[in-house]
């Protein structure tokens, strides 16, 4: 799947919901589920500066294309981040420094978080899309 055909996969999911507890409990179940990274990637270098929690994030290149894994210590951040690597991981580095992200905003994210969790959610793009950048620049 393209990145825009997960996005618009997720913004369906969300639809669902009636209201924002429901929402924050299908964040909580994505990151419950979300596969852990190795402990050998959870360094001070994979930290993603600018979050109140802490969020670990790993990116590797396998055939051409950017497999992420992550881990946090507060749960609802760790949704966040499943979310994120939902729709970014598995995908060639351009199309992710191309990718909007959008949908943040059509599911309503940014603006029920507070303002420390929202600046985090955009740390946590801004690293992934910095993999993306590393990774395209060595091809």
């Amino acid at each position: 799947m393209t990145i825009q055909e997960i996005q618009n996969e997720i913004v369906n999911e969300f639809s669902m919901f009636d209201d924002w507890m429901q929402r924050y409990e299908y964040i909580i179940d994505l990151g419950k589920a979300l596969p852990l990274i190795e402990e050998k990637y959870k360094t001070e270098e994979n930290i993603i500066k600018g979050c109140q929690s802490k969020v670990w994030v790993h990116g590797e290149e396998e055939n051409g294309k950017i497999v992420f894994t992550a881990d946090s210590d507060a749960i609802l951040t760790k949704g966040i981040i499943a979310i994120l690597i939902r729709a970014f991981s598995n995908q060639k580095p351009e199309a992710i420094l191309e990718a909007n992200t959008d949908f943040i905003d059509e599911i309503g994210l940014k603006e029920h978080l507070s303002p420390t969790r929202a600046n985090g959610l955009v740390s946590m793009i801004k690293q992934l899309k910095m993999y993306a950048l590393a990774y395209n620049a060595k091809n």
